[in-house]
């Protein structure tokens, strides 16, 4: 269903999410290239708001899983435990919206952990969108195991990277120095990469692209940190208005 950026926007301007406007645009694009009767796999979907750009951006054809246990943690900055009321209506509130942007029918939701949801999708998938748990073992395995199912020339993109602890790490120990995937810029914290077979002196380049990120993610801790601390006028001194993403 690709009809337009405006038109998927407009459809999520009241879902509730973490990925700013520049992130969902930079998610349709990549939706709106995948390989047509391919596969877009989404890890953490919450309510709902980047799988429905992901499918309004999906070409005729492309089967769109989202995957997101709803079990109420793992949803946003404090809240790491599950608590299955507050899970349920996330689940109500995500079904809800799909059907009201009119993609319910489009996508696929597995109500599982992602470590426990492979059974439950076939084959290659030609775009992955990482959003799950933010802590560094749930986003090294993402990254790893959902990683290694993206199809040559498929692309990875990542949220939150450069920005959380977790996320961060796992990509300097899985990707910085990748023969795999090739780097290919951020917007904010969502991080794009492309499946390629790289060289060495490709991987080079491709690493320091990476670590000259560090600076930007070390200005994101900082500000994380002032803002715990309830000291918003310091983070305000590093440009930031609320809590990075």
């Amino acid at each position: 269903m690709s009809d337009g950026f405006d038109a998927a926007l407009a459809a999520v301007a009241d879902v509730e999410g973490w990925t700013s406007e520049d992130q969902l645009r930079r998610l349709w694009d990549a939706a709106a290239v995948a390989a047509p009767g391919g596969q877009i796999v989404e890890i953490g979907s919450f309510h709902g708001r980047s799988a429905i750009v992901l499918a309004r951006g999906a070409r005729d054809g492309t089967a769109v899983v989202a995957i997101d246990p709803h079990a109420g943690g793992d949803r946003g900055p404090g809240e790491i435990a599950d608590e299955p009321t507050r899970g349920e209506r996330d689940h109500a509130a995500f079904t809800a919206n799909l059907a009201a942007a009119g993609v319910a029918q489009q996508v696929r939701h597995v109500r599982a952990m992602s470590a426990a949801a492979h059974g439950s999708v076939t084959g290659d998938i030609d775009l992955l969108h990482v959003d799950g748990a933010h802590r560094y073992v749930p986003a090294r395995d993402d990254i790893a195991d959902w990683g290694a199912r993206v199809a040559l020339g498929g692309t990875l993109l990542i949220h939150d990277s450069f920005s959380s602890l977790g996320v961060t790490g796992a990509q300097l120990r899985l990707l910085v120095l990748s023969a795999r995937f090739r780097y290919l810029g951020r917007t904010g914290s969502l991080a794009e990469y492309r499946r390629e077979e790289l060289n060495g002196s490709a991987r080079l380049r491709n690493a320091a692209r990476q670590l000259a990120q560090l600076p930007w993610f070390a200005r994101n801790v900082a500000v994380k940190v002032l803002l715990t601390l309830r000291l918003r006028r310091a983070a305000r001194l590093l440009g930031a208005e609320g809590w990075p993403y």
